[in-house]
């Protein structure tokens, strides 16, 4: 049986996370003495744990099916492919959030992306951040920074910097000011542009089944509660992302349903106390480990 090879960071923000998700699809591992590569036990998917800079270049080059890596760096490496080879995005990951952005000095006159045209940007993403430029019309040239981008405009060495920003801690220590996000990304599932074989197809697909439901049961909840007959319908449009609940009797109650329902959105303190006021009682809210459609 063909074999499918998934890439992961091997440490940093997005390792732990990444691998968390896999388990919860079911997968489990065998660890090489080295730790750089693991084998599936119970599905023909193996692990390859690699700097997360690598995966995108590993899809491309065929040395993996699919990769869990940050979209800024799958973008990057994307604009930067003279061959023009791309990577297909599976899916959107609810993890390893973060922002590209301009920041320039404190004491700085520029005050939107379109004063920085001629200007020097110092950035760890060269070729993305010139695209998106590109696109807005503005021509600056990028100075390509390996570590420490936020010292640039200190040095002399450029006017502006273009760098992942979290807190924003960083740049206030020193003295830049974030003031446009270029590009907003999360960690996502990538695979190759190219036709897998049947066998593989196969594989794919159910693992990104059984991500779905994984992705799902993240969001949802399951909800049980007591209703009066006559208010069946206003507690069901309150229940948020619900689809139509079960009901059942209650032994020896003929004016009050027991209801069951999935919510595929958060359920606040806000809707628990908008059921008690339309008559529900004994609420109780339960997580969803798995589900499948």
């Amino acid at each position: 049986m063909k074999r499918i090879r998934v890439a992961i960071q091997k440490s940093g923000r997005l390792s732990d996370k990444s691998l968390d998700l896999l388990q919860r699809c079911g997968l489990r591992f065998a660890r090489s003495k080295d730790k750089l590569y693991w084998y599936g036990k119970d599905f023909p998917i193996d692990l390859l744990l690699v700097r997360d800079d690598d995966i995108p270049r590993l899809l491309l080059d065929g040395v993996c099916d699919l990769g869990i890596v940050g979209q800024n760096i799958a973008e990057e490496v994307m604009q930067d492919d003279t061959d023009n080879n791309s990577l297909d995005e599976l899916r959107a990951l609810p993890f390893g959030g973060c922002r590209l952005s301009l920041a320039v000095p404190e004491n700085s006159s520029f005050e939107s992306a379109a004063d920085l045209d001629g200007c020097r940007i110092a950035t760890s993403y060269p070729a993305l951040t010139k695209s998106i430029l590109s696109k807005r019309g503005i021509n600056a040239e990028t100075v390509k920074f390996s570590g420490s981008v936020e010292i640039a405009p200190g040095l002399g060495t450029a006017d502006a910097i273009s760098d992942l920003v979290s807190t924003g801690t960083t740049l206030r220590a020193n003295h830049l000011v974030e003031f446009e996000v270029l590009f907003q990304s999360t960690a996502a599932l990538y695979g190759r542009s190219v036709s897998l074989s049947d066998e593989k197809q196969v594989m794919i697909n159910r693992l990104l089944s059984r991500l779905d439901g994984v992705l799902l049961a993240a969001e949802s909840k399951y909800v049980m509660l007591h209703a009066p007959r006559d208010s069946v319908d206003e507690i069901t449009r309150l229940l948020p992302g619900a689809e139509n609940p079960s009901l059942m009797n209650l032994e020896g109650d003929s004016e009050r349903v027991a209801m069951h329902a999935v919510c595929r959105e958060t359920v606040f303190w806000e809707h628990l106390e908008a059921l008690k006021a339309a008559g529900a009682s004994a609420i109780l809210v339960l997580p969803v480990e798995k589900m499948l459609g």
